[in-house]
């Protein structure tokens, strides 16, 4: 049985990845499959979905995003090490649709912490689109990508952490990725707990504004599918990630 939403293709060459070039597609082909393998079809899929959105919160009443001004920047390598792993980090994500606050694991996951915090340092995050929402298999807002494209990256890449183990509920915060070891900028937010394998490094959790994650996931996708840019566009005006 198929577990891909609507009759999409979801693979390695046709489909958008979770994360810098392209990166969107091993996630969803993997979730599919995995779903798959758990006995859990698209009929299945689609009722709990939709079970989600008839039950859930009503949908994000989104301030309309200012105008686009992301700075783009590159760099040739992963930045040095910034933040002390003993020490507890949050970030908040300051949404047109609302606050979202991140208790970040640095002692799990220290490189990609660092990463982020890099970058929220850089505002490399800021005035940039969410650009992809799924809401059926595998339940996350994709954020992180200056282009809006699926596409971008900040120019380096890092190795996976955290795998061991790795669980994806609601809250959780994880990175995005096109294979092993490809983490860059972009990530995603899991508004309701998705089957994911442990590929994808979980980095933090959501300890305030869930319900503005999940009522973006209830408002759904803007040309009706399981899987596009959000209804309303969602877009990051800041990010500030300090220790507490």
């Amino acid at each position: 049985m198929s577990s891909e939403p609507k009759g999409r293709t979801f693979d390695t060459e046709r489909g958008r990845r979770f994360g810098g070039k392209r990166q969107l597609t091993r996630v969803i082909g993997v979730a599919a499959a995995a779903l798959t393998v758990a006995g859990l079809g698209a009929t299945g899929a689609s009722a709990q979905s939709w079970t989600a959105r008839e039950q859930g919160p009503a949908p994000a009443a989104c301030a309309a995003p200012g105008p686009d001004q992301p700075n783009g920047k590159q760099w040739q390598q992963e930045p040095g090490n910034t933040i002390d792993p003993a020490v507890g980090y949050t970030s908040t994500l300051e949404t047109n649709c609302g606050a979202i606050t991140i208790e970040l694991d640095a002692q799990r996951a220290p490189r990609t912490v660092n990463s982020f915090a890099f970058l929220s340092g850089e505002q490399y995050f800021d005035h940039t689109k969410c650009h992809r929402l799924t809401t059926e298999g595998i339940y996350v807002l994709q954020c992180g990508d200056p282009t809006a494209s699926g596409t971008g990256t900040p120019g380096y890449q890092f190795p996976d952490e955290n795998l061991e183990g790795a669980v994806y509920p609601a809250g959780t915060v994880a990175m995005a990725n096109s294979g092993p070891d490809t983490n860059g900028s972009q990530f995603f937010l899991v508004f309701q707990d998705s089957p994911l394998p442990p590929s994808y490094t979980p980095f933090g959790h959501i300890t305030g504004g869930l319900d503005v994650l999940q009522s973006i996931g209830a408002a759904g996708v803007r040309d009706g599918s399981g899987d596009g840019a959000p209804a309303a566009d969602v877009v990051l005006d800041s990010v500030v990630t300090a220790p507490n």
